[in-house]
């Protein structure tokens, strides 16, 4: 089936979840209108279902990114499709203004980044590291790094990558050996060889501005020896014009499970000539930015995926005839949709889905709150989207495991079976909890960082907020009223957790650590919840003065569901928080 942007729910999102008044009130925003964002994502909508979404296909039938010598190939249809999407201008969509970006509002950003990665999560993997490398070069980059890079970046013109990892050195990034040594110049050659690094190395775009870190000869042990380089391609002449082609070559690309038109490269730095990005030994504050941008994009394809999944499942569901009902009320074989189960599944998939998208598109929110100037409540917006963002890469990113699982099995058999596409979705979906840090690297993000730094100051604002939510909802009708109680034993669940962890973290580590992941889970859980029951506040009210109604039941009945099947979840969660699963370990195991 062709992929058709959910324009609807993503604009519901926008408008009310995204505290889309106080964004639009800053400067930088204040000249952009619902009608804006609302023509660029249905401009989006239509490229990425006609051009975009029929590359998914193609990609992963045709083996994905090959390499011939050192370059990689892939279809044609591709560099089509790249060089459309540049014309268009849609790199730009969510990037300064100063530097030839449209400058919309980063929930308009994050749901254009959902319907490109819905369409084909190989393709959109280019522009998504592109818009990791123009975060970092804005908040680190010289004067002049900016002029010479981020127009192209920005346009699209020239993609961007990180570079990280290393043979030895995969989450444990004190342990990165490539080595940076200064030139008369003032520039540095970089040695070494990294791997893992997404389209690393491709012919879609004129350059590539690899941002690598490397560690100088003098630079202490550690991650704190870390700096960050600009590596290119090719080197930029003083005109702004390519040069040669820089010593930095791709010796392999990963065959994989999943998102195979996405050219995952090992490359190989021979001496390449890289530029410090600020000052030495500051490279892995300065590349976080870089990562946290692309952590929370991978949360938002988790979203994507689970849409493109549901879409898929329910078109099925409506189609395929099979069996008479259960209730005797047809005498023939009916649809599976109006089988009981199958409603189960469809609605657990649109409640995780929908669920993702408010949590993902509120945070954007806070992520626009949270710049310079945005006012006096800019370091508790900051403090809110930094406890945010772990939950949308961790949480959006496991729940489409379960939502692309269970779209194969709303096809049944047929969903074993590569030609009707869905197992292409469960594939790619695999490796979004994985790449960009680990479930585990964000739990322990989450709690070390985000609930411990502040001595759980944050965690407990958000609390107030999801009650502030369920208060509000126990005053409205019957349907408010069970997602509002739901919400309040979600809500109890987690402080039980937050009261637990926090002095079992100084305590003993192992203990709280190892319910870590649990905590995220309960969390996110908790966190999509609560969106969801402020959707269904606006829906109630909207409903009352009669407007949009059947939108707006879906919607209320939609946050019902998840309160009432998924929210439920969160007591299990609390239960392996606090039974402490790391204590069992060596009963349990023989090491």
């Amino acid at each position: 089936m062709t992929y058709q942007a959910p324009l609807r729910d993503i604009l519901f999102a926008i408008e009310h979840l995204s505290a889309w008044s106080d964004v639009t009130a800053q400067p930088q925003y204040q000249d952009i209108g619902k009608e804006d964002a609302e023509a660029a994502l249905e401009a989006l909508g239509r490229f990425s279902a006609e051009v975009i979404a029929p590359l998914a296909r193609l990609g992963d039938e045709a083996g994905g990114a090959r390499l011939e010598g050192d370059k990689v190939v892939l279809p044609q249809a591709f560099h089509d499709a790249y060089q459309q999407f540049v014309e268009m201008g849609w790199q730009s969509l969510s990037h300064p203004a100063d530097h030839g970006g449209m400058g919309l509002p980063r929930a308009v950003g994050a749901a254009a980044s959902e319907i490109l990665n819905a369409s084909d999560l190989s393709f959109a993997l280019c522009p998504l590291l592109t818009d990791g490398a123009i975060e970092a070069l804005l908040l680190s980059g010289s004067e002049a790094q900016q002029n010479t890079y981020l127009e192209k970046l920005i346009s699209g013109q020239w993609s961007g990558t990180m570079n990280l990892t290393e043979p030895q050195a995969g989450s444990d990034l004190g342990r990165v050996r490539t080595k940076a040594e200064r030139q008369e110049d003032g520039s540095y050659a970089i040695s070494g060889t990294k791997i893992f690094i997404t389209f690393g190395e491709h012919e879609l775009s004129e350059n590539i501005v690899h941002l690598v870190l490397a560690r100088t000869a003098d630079a202490p042990a550690g991650p704190k020896g870390l700096s960050l380089f600009i590596v290119p391609k090719y080197l930029v002449n003083d005109d702004g014009s390519l040069g040669a082609r820089n010593d930095v070559r791709c010796v392999s690309v990963e065959h994989k499970l999943g998102v195979r038109a996405s050219p995952t490269a090992v490359l190989d730095y021979a001496g390449a000539t890289g530029f410090l990005v600020g000052e030495e030994n500051r490279g892995l504050e300065y590349m976080f930015v870089m990562m946290n941008a692309a952590r929370f994009a991978v949360g938002v394809q988790g979203v994507a995926v689970s849409d493109r999944a549901y879409q898929h499942a329910l078109a099925y569901a409506q189609d395929r005839v099979q069996s008479r009902p259960v209730d005797g009320s047809a005498r023939d074989a009916v649809a599976i949709i109006a089988h009981p189960d199958v409603r189960r599944m469809l609605l657990r998939m649109k409640a995780l889905t929908e669920g993702g998208r408010a949590l993902a598109v509120a945070t954007a929110g806070w992520l626009d709150l949270a710049q310079p100037g945005a006012g006096e409540t800019n370091a508790d917006a900051l403090a809110m989207a930094e406890f945010l963002v772990p939950l949308v890469k961790g949480f959006c990113t496991e729940r489409s495991l379960e939502v692309t699982s269970l779209g194969v099995q709303v096809h049944g058999g047929m969903g074993f079976i590569e030609e009707t596409g869905v197992a292409q979705f469960y594939r790619d979906a695999r490796i979004l909890p994985i790449y960009e840090g680990t479930t585990a690297i964000q739990a322990n993000d989450l709690l070390g960082r985000k609930v411990m730094r502040d001595g759980g100051d944050t965690a407990r604002r958000f609390a107030a907020l999801v009650q502030d939510t369920a208060d509000a909802l126990s005053q409205g009708g019957a349907e408010a009223q069970a997602i509002g109680a739901a919400l309040t034993a979600a809500l109890a669940d987690y402080t039980a957790a937050l009261d637990w962890l926090m002095p079992q973290a100084g305590q003993d580590p192992n203990a709280a650590y190892a319910g870590a992941v649990p905590f995220l889970m309960l969390t996110g859980t908790l966190a999509a919840g609560w969106q969801l029951g402020r959707s269904a506040l606006v829906a109630e009210a909207a409903i009352a003065r009669d407007e949009d109604v059947a939108f707006m039941r879906e919607k209320r009945a939609t946050a019902l569901f998840y309160a009432q099947h998924i929210l439920i979840d969160s007591a299990a969660e609390r239960a392996r928080v606090t039974l402490g699963a790391g204590s069992l370990l060596d009963d349990a195991i023989s090491l």
